[in-house]
């Protein structure tokens, strides 16, 4: 096939594919929904409000409801957690008041400990080195 009859068949393809197709006429697509009258229309309006004032009044009940079941709720769970705090405060006093005071404090423990430690290290040192008092060979 040569270039040049490749755009005259591209054309021609195109060209018949929109002589196949057919469009409705708009004068059919009407007469086939026939219109209801304007008062079945507004008979049907109205009926549509008051179903949708109803629903907005049913909602606005169970609002009303879910917000007093909601706060009673909350009230007895409030008034729960305020005695359980209440007990464990008293239980927290009774285990601080049977418990023996400490008779150091966290640093006083250190500080002992260390003293300790260099107490020790100063009697291994002395008995390691001896009774004897050797001649310092370094002083001349």
């Amino acid at each position: 096939m040569r270039v040049g009859q490749l755009p005259l068949l591209l054309t021609a393809a195109l060209l018949c594919s929109l002589a196949q197709a057919e469009e409705p006429p708009a004068a059919e697509s009407t007469a086939i929904a026939p219109q209801p009258t304007q008062n079945a229309l507004l008979a049907q309006v109205d009926s549509l409000q008051q179903r949708l004032a109803d629903s907005e009044r049913q909602r606005g009940e169970l609002e009303a409801r879910l917000e007093e079941a909601g706060s009673e709720r909350e009230n007895a769970l409030l008034t729960r957690l305020r005695q359980e705090n209440q007990r464990l405060k008293l239980q927290l006093k009774e285990a601080r008041a049977q418990q023996p005071p400490a008779l150091l404090s966290e640093q006083q423990t250190w500080f002992a400990l260390g003293g300790s430690v260099a107490l020790l290290s100063l009697i291994t040192g002395l008995v390691a080195r001896g009774g004897r008092r050797q001649r310092r060979q370094w002083i001349n």
